[in-house]
C-alpha cells in the first residue's frame, strides 16, 4: 500500500501576502504611541501626581509655623493696637486735634482692622469682607469726619506697627511669610477704603443733588425763605455781588451727566452755580460774573439747541425768585422773536413778554418808560408817538407836528436819555410802541 503523501508546501505566491500582513503588524506596533499612565498613579517625577513624602513634610512644617504665628498674633493684638493708636498720637498732628468721640472711633478702627488681619491669617483662602469688618465699628459720620488723606495715614501708621513688629510676633522661621501676609493685607485694605469712601461720595452726591433741585424749584415757584439760604449754604454757596438765573432746554441724555458738565464750565468761570433739570428745562442759578451775557456763555454749550434767556440780575438769592420768573417767562415768549441772539437778556424780550400776558413786564414796561416820558413833558410822548406813526421818518413827524426836523431830531435825542431806547433802532422802536400802548391802556383804566 503506498505511503501518504506528504502535505504540498505554499508557493511563493501565497507565501508573500502572508509576510506583507505581519510585517505591518510590526510596523504599527512600533509606531504606536505608549499608553499614557492611569490617572492617579504614583509618579516619580515631582509635581505630578500625589506629594511626596518629602513635599508632606515640608507642608506639615508650614502649617505649624503658620499655627504657632497666629497663637502669637492673637495674643498680641491688643498691644499691636495700643502701639498703633500711640503713634498716631504722636505723629498725626490733626489726630491729636479732633474730639475725644472721633478718636475712640479712630481706635476702634486700629483695632478692628488689626482683629481682621488675625482672622484672615488663620482662613486666607476665604473671602474677607474687610470692609464691614473694619469700618463696620464706626458710625457713617466718620467719613465726614475725617477725610481720606487722612484714612491713608491712619492705615499707614498701622501697617507700620505691625510691620515692626514681625520680629516679634512671627514663629521663628516664619517671619518671611507673615510679612508677606502683611503686605497683602495691606493691599485689601487699601481697596476697602477706597470702596467705603466711594460708597460715600455716591451717597453724599445722591442727597446733594436732591437738595440742590430742591432749593431752585424753591426759587421757581417763588416759595424761598431763609431755608432756600441754609440748604444752599449746606451746598458750599457764597455770597456772591449779584444773582441770575440762566434757562433754557435741557438736552437729552443722563441729567447728572449735564449738572456735573455745568458744575466744571462753572468752576473753570470762576462762577457759583446752582443747578437742575426741571422737565425739559434745564435751570442755572449763576453767583458772580460782571457781565450778565459772558456769564451765560461760558455755561451755554451745555443748553440743548433753541433759547437761552438771563433774568435779570438781584442782590442775593432770595431775590433770585424775580430773576426766575423773568427768565421762565422770557423764554415762553421767546417763540415771538425767532432772531432773537443766544443767550438773550429777559429784559430784552419785555415786549414778547407783555404781548404773552407778564404782568411784570407790563408793569416794568409802564414804569421805565412811559411813566418817565410822561413826567418829562407832553412834547416827548407826542413827538415819540407821531414818529412811530410816520414810519420813523423825521419829516414826515417835523409836518405832522409843525416843527423843523432838528426839533424832532432833539425830543428823539430825549427819549433816548429819558427811556434808553433809540427810536430809530428797529427793535427799540417796537419796545417803545408797546409801552406807549400799555401806558394809555393803563391812563383809561384808571380813568374808568
Amino acid at each position: 500500500m503506498p505511503a501518504p503523501s506528504a502535505k504540498p508546501d505554499k508557493t511563493t505566491s501565497e507565501r508573500k501576502p502572508a509576510a506583507r500582513k505581519a510585517a505591518g503588524k510590526a510596523g504599527a506596533a512600533k509606531a504606536a504611541p505608549p499608553k499614557a499612565p492611569v490617572r492617579g498613579a504614583a509618579s516619580s517625577s515631582p509635581g505630578r501626581g500625589r506629594m511626596t513624602a518629602e513635599e508632606r513634610r515640608l507642608a506639615a512644617e508650614r502649617a505649624e509655623l503658620r499655627a504657632a504665628t497666629l497663637k502669637r498674633l492673637e495674643k498680641s493684638s491688643g498691644k499691636l493696637a495700643t502701639n498703633a493708636i500711640a503713634r498716631m498720637d504722636d505723629q498725626l498732628a490733626w489726630y491729636r486735634r479732633m474730639p475725644p468721640e472721633h478718636r475712640s472711633w479712630i481706635g476702634l478702627v486700629a483695632q478692628a482692622g488689626i482683629a481682621a488681619f488675625t482672622e484672615w491669617y488663620r482662613h486666607p483662602e476665604a473671602p474677607q469682607a474687610i470692609s464691614t469688618d473694619v469700618f463696620g465699628t464706626a458710625p457713617r459720620e466718620l467719613t465726614r469726619a475725617i477725610t481720606l488723606r487722612q484714612t491713608v495715614e491712619l492705615i499707614r501708621t498701622t501697617i507700620e506697627v505691625m510691620e515692626e513688629a514681625i520680629e516679634e510676633v512671627a514663629a521663628p522661621g516664619d517671619e518671611a511669610g507673615m510679612r508677606e501676609s502683611v503686605l497683602v493685607y495691606a493691599r485689601e485694605i487699601a481697596f476697602a477704603t477706597a470702596q467705603v469712601y466711594a460708597q460715600a461720595a455716591e451717597a453724599r452726591g445722591a442727597w446733594d443733588a436732591r437738595l440742590e433741585a430742591l432749593v431752585v424749584n424753591s426759587l421757581l415757584s417763588g416759595d424761598a425763605d431763609e431755608g432756600v439760604l441754609s440748604r444752599a449754604a449746606a451746598l458750599g454757596w457764597g455770597q456772591p455781588a449779584q444773582v441770575r438765573v440762566v434757562m433754557g432746554s435741557a438736552p437729552d441724555g443722563d441729567s447728572e451727566l449735564v449738572v456735573e458738565a455745568i458744575r466744571r464750565a462753572a468752576r473753570y468761570a470762576k462762577l457759583h452755580v446752582l443747578t437742575g433739570v426741571l422737565g425739559r428745562r434745564l435751570v442755572v442759578v449763576v453767583g458772580g460774573g460782571k457781565e450778565p451775557v459772558h456769564a451765560a456763555r461760558a455755561l451755554i454749550g451745555q443748553f440743548a439747541p433753541g433759547p437761552v434767556v438771563v433774568g435779570p440780575a438781584v442782590g442775593d438769592l432770595l431775590s433770585a425768585t424775580r430773576s426766575a420768573h423773568a427768565a421762565a417767562q422770557g423764554l415762553k415768549a421767546c417763540a415771538a422773536w425767532p432772531d432773537a441772539p443766544r443767550p438773550v437778556l429777559a429784559d430784552d424780550l419785555l415786549p414778547e413778554r407783555a404781548l404773552a400776558g407778564d404782568e411784570v413786564a407790563r408793569r416794568q414796561l409802564v414804569e421805565e418808560i412811559y411813566t418817565p416820558l410822561e413826567e418829562a413833558g407832553s412834547a416827548l410822548l407826542e413827538t415819540l408817538s407821531v414818529f412811530l406813526e410816520q414810519a420813523s421818518s423825521l419829516e414826515g413827524a417835523a409836518r405832522m407836528l409843525f416843527v423843523h426836523p432838528n426839533t424832532v431830531r432833539y425830543r428823539l435825542r430825549r427819549v433816548t436819555d429819558v427811556t434808553g431806547y433809540a427810536p430809530s433802532d428797529v427793535r427799540s422802536a417796537f419796545t417803545l410802541r408797546i409801552a406807549l400802548a400799555l401806558g394809555r391802556l393803563g391812563t383809561v383804566t384808571e380813568q374808568g
